[in-house]
């Protein structure tokens, strides 16, 4: 590590490294908290099935909700919305509101972040 140490005018410690060991130990560092949630049963972890299932899937939320074994209708009473909106949501044919979006993400015991669709 080439970490350059310096001290403010106001006494404070910093270290300087370049971006590339920065964005090195921050991928370390999500790495670290990504296994110690699995580790504790905070995040699920997918079967190499499952991740393929995952990108095959024109939305997360169609792949969480055909894991979670619920159909559209049983999924939109328990996020109280309706089944035609699931269809929508699924199909990526509209978003939905971060507070639609919330509940079904606690219906499915997922999180939100979970139901986003990748850049």
């Amino acid at each position: 590590m080439s970490a350059k140490l310096i001290v403010t005018p106001g006494g404070e410690e910093l270290a300087i490294l370049p971006a590339e060991e920065y964005e090195d130990m921050r991928d370390a560092l999500a790495h670290a908290t990504a296994m110690a949630d699995y580790r504790a049963g905070r995040d699920e972890g997918l079967t190499l099935e499952e991740v393929d299932a995952l990108l095959a899937a024109p939305t997360p939320l169609a792949f969480w909700r055909a894991k979670r074994g619920l159909t559209q209708a049983a999924l939109a009473k328990a996020a109280r919305t309706t089944q035609p909106h699931i269809a929508d949501l699924e199909s990526g044919k509209h978003g939905g509101s971060l507070e639609i979006m919330a509940r079904i993400a606690k219906a499915l015991h997922v999180k939100i972040d979970d139901l986003a669709l990748a850049e």
